[in-house]
């Protein structure tokens, strides 16, 4: 009876846990948004969000780094850092938005779980690359077919190649930015989710 009750209760614990951490990379989540949203390179914010997203993935699993990736994509909504496609088609925009984001969470956490078993460096590192190569190629998969009937539109030069146009207009210098900062964090990271884990295995 004893071992059942600790059992639920270090089961409860281990929840509450999760959902706090969850909730504070929320905030975070939103927070960097926002800032980043005033951060541009070309006609796009960064996506300072994608690094709170990799640890909640990391931490609390697949999951967990799905919903972060939600939030981000309903702030970016939200703060009007899509308008310019929003204003072309508002359901592709919404549904563009939101997956990319969710699956750049989700990803990312299935990466770290698949790979941890071999060594938790490299499964942090993909992990860290995944989320921003998942949210850009996401992003430019829609371009080139949900808003390829736009794109030339955005050109006076009427560009012929519109893989070309995106990855120069839209992604450009972004994607770079995102990729480096998230490889060079992924040391740091890694210490969060030790540190996270430690705290966990102290407070059962």
């Amino acid at each position: 009876m004893t071992n059942k009750y600790a059992d639920t209760h270090n089961s409860n614990h281990a929840k509450l846990l999760k959902l706090t951490q969850v909730a504070v990379l929320t905030a975070i989540v939103i927070v960097l948004q926002l800032i980043g949203a005033v951060i541009k390179f070309g006609p796009f914010s960064v996506s300072l969000v994608l690094v709170p997203i990799v640890i909640g993935a990391i931490l609390c699993g697949p999951l967990a780094g799905a919903w972060l990736g939600l939030v981000f994509g309903a702030v970016v909504l939200l703060s009007g850092d899509a308008a310019a496609f929003y204003a072309l088609s508002p359901a592709g925009t919404i549904c563009l938005v939101l997956i990319k984001g969710t699956a750049a969470g989700l990803c990312s956490g299935l990466v770290y779980k698949a790979l941890l078993k071999w060594h938790k460096y490299p499964a942090v590192l993909l992990s860290a690359i995944v989320c921003p190569v998942v949210n850009t190629g996401l992003f430019l998969i829609g371009c080139l077919t949900v808003f390829r009937p736009y794109l030339q539109n955005f050109s006076e030069e009427k560009i012929a190649n519109p893989l070309i146009f995106v990855i120069t207009a839209f992604i450009g210098l972004n994607f770079v930015f995102e990729l480096v900062l998230n490889v060079v964090l992924a040391p740091v990271i890694v210490k969060l989710t030790d540190m996270g884990k430690n705290y966990f295995r102290k407070n059962k």
